[in-house]
């Protein structure tokens, strides 16, 4: 039987997994690869965005639609829906590997709600420029 989603350390295995598939991966690893520099940074940055969405703790600090955009830019508008996609699918392929239940589902909705809007803000973006 698989695990709740119960805790910051539940977040952190999820996070720590997951992005373990993300920079291996040969079609979107480089978008992560060539643009984070500090990993052990992001992945907490990132637990702490995952946190504060499923358990409201507030240590989250950031602006994804900047960071994405500024992501969209590096690499000549080259994110796709397809990339997002690609996304989704390692993490949801995580989440059922490693749990279960409401928390996990929540998860997974989010993630999906958060995709669209980030990539329709990063091609709103590109005709502002």
């Amino acid at each position: 039987m698989k695990k709740q989603i119960e805790n910051r350390s539940d977040l952190q295995l999820l996070v720590r997994t997951f992005y373990a598939k993300i920079r291996a991966d040969q079609e979107i690893g480089f978008f992560f690869n060539e643009t984070i520099t500090d990993w052990e940074e992001h992945l907490e940055k990132l637990t702490d965005f995952w946190d504060m969405n499923i358990f409201g703790t507030k240590n989250y600090q950031g602006n994804p639609i900047i960071a994405h955009n500024a992501v969209d830019k590096k690499f000549d508008q080259q994110i796709t829906s397809n990339i997002f996609g690609i996304w989704l699918n390692h993490w949801f392929a995580t989440i059922d590997e490693l749990f279960e239940g409401e928390n996990a589902e929540i998860l997974k909705r989010r993630a999906q709600k958060m995709s669209t809007f980030l990539f329709m803000n990063i091609f709103e973006s590109r005709g502002k420029v």
